[in-house]
């Protein structure tokens, strides 16, 4: 802990100057205040970093509120997107705030104001301070579908004393596979604080999306000739071009959507696209597609079900560069028949049981993505579709949540969450 502190010393610069480009309200949550009005009973402060994981832990959240009407649901995010995600959900008792950064000054005042119950970390949202302080108090730290790619493991592994800390402070762990558990319990994590597995993702339902502009954009991005970028990152968009332009000179009837993990990157991608010589549009300055747009760069936040609606096929980004790959549960839940490339540590059980099955594509560059978009005509999209769909309900979590809710209710002592 000691090693971590002073690196937290050393970033006061960065996090000052966040803090001034976020502005006075963003910057007051992020610093701990703002703990707003009077609570009638318990507090569960539940972080998620971004609107996937947000998304997936909304069935959690709304649950939660459902099983205790004087509980009060305390949700953090890393994002003002996920802010605006959080109060469009329209819930009572849920306060939506920014995280508070991981400085015991600041959680000081963060917990004493809000006094949470428990705190549940969603996937690898492990931060040091915040989880030992609560476990200080003797309040219980609860991570659900826990991720821990070996990558993540081997960075954890140089601080052996770090990790032991941080792994001591979990009162409670559901990883989302083996793997990842077997990592938690190599780092410290007391063998008997670890339960069933969970993949609070596996419950994911198609997105909001608004269907009006989905049959719109449908006249002309026809879902049977439309492909999906998704979430994709640096290093990858550049070799998806390249396939898709070889195919799509062979097949003139085909559009790209391409949706970067994070739009701040537009201007970059767009540069590569124009590099093409293909018509294209840009939803973030407000451009519509037209019968003679080839790619649509969709550089926004918070409107991927939409895109997903819109595409046949969907290539799942982070996968070619390796970041691990993002979720197939979300696409597959649309219907879309899946490809990916071969970096899919975040969720390589499912990714592993999709091979199998032969409800996904693998691809490794451009030329591979070719002749995945040439093979991949109407029937067989529907086909790959129905089978992805198959292998996605068999690793659903069937107990639901009850048991997950009983567990919780257990560790937080005082609520009233347990099951009538």
């Amino acid at each position: 802990m000691f090693l971590y502190r002073i690196l937290l010393a050393l970033a006061v610069p960065f996090f000052a100057f966040r803090l001034w480009r976020e502005g006075e309200d963003a910057a007051r949550q992020r610093l701990g205040g703002d703990s707003g009005g009077a609570r009638r009973g318990a507090v569960i402060w539940l972080h998620a970093a971004s609107n996937g994981e947000l998304t997936a832990a909304r069935p959690l959240i709304g649950a939660l509120l459902e099983r205790d009407p004087r509980l009060t649901c305390l949700v953090t995010c890393n994002s003002a997107t996920g802010l605006d995600l959080l109060h469009g959900w329209g819930l009572e008792r849920l306060e939506a705030r920014l995280a508070p950064l991981d400085y015991r000054i600041v959680l000081r005042r963060f917990i004493g104001g809000w006094q949470p119950d428990l705190l549940i970390l969603i996937e690898n949202e492990l931060w040091p301070n915040r989880m030992t302080m609560m476990q200080t108090l003797r309040r219980p730290v609860v991570v659900l579908s826990a991720r821990m790619s070996a990558r993540s493991a081997a960075r954890w592994g140089r601080l052996p004393g770090l990790a032991r800390t941080v792994m001591q402070a979990i009162s409670w762990l559901s990883a989302q596979d083996s793997a990842s558990a077997a990592r938690f319990l190599s780092l410290g994590l007391p063998e008997e604080r670890l339960g069933e597995a969970l993949n609070l993702k596996t419950g994911v339902a198609p997105g909001d999306f608004d269907a009006r502009e989905r049959d719109n954009l449908s006249v002309v991005l026809p879902r049977a000739t439309t492909v999906l970028a998704a979430s994709t990152h640096e290093g990858e968009e550049a070799g998806l071009l390249r396939g898709f332009v070889d195919a799509q000179s062979r097949n003139p009837e085909l559009r790209l959507i391409l949706a970067p993990r994070h739009p701040r990157r537009g201007s970059e991608i767009a540069a590569l696209i124009q590099r093409t010589r293909l018509p294209f549009a840009t939803r973030s300055a407000g451009e519509k597609p037209d019968r003679d747009t080839v790619i649509y760069l969709a550089d926004t936040l918070g409107e991927m079900p939409l895109w997903y609606e819109l595409a046949g096929i969907v290539f799942v980004g982070g996968s070619l560069a390796p970041r691990g790959g993002h979720t197939p549960f979300e696409p597959a839940a649309h219907g879309c028949a899946l490809l990916h490339g071969p970096h899919l540590e975040n969720f390589a059980e499912i990714y592993a049981a999709l091979e199998a099955a032969q409800a996904s594509v693998r691809i490794d560059g451009a030329t591979a993505f070719t002749k995945a978009l040439l093979r991949l005509g109407p029937a067989v999209q529907k086909e790959l579709a129905a089978r992805g769909a198959d292998i996605i309900d068999e690793h659903r979590n069937d107990a639901g949540l009850a048991p997950l809710l009983d567990k919780i209710a257990e560790l937080a002592g005082d609520t009233d969450l347990r099951r009538k």
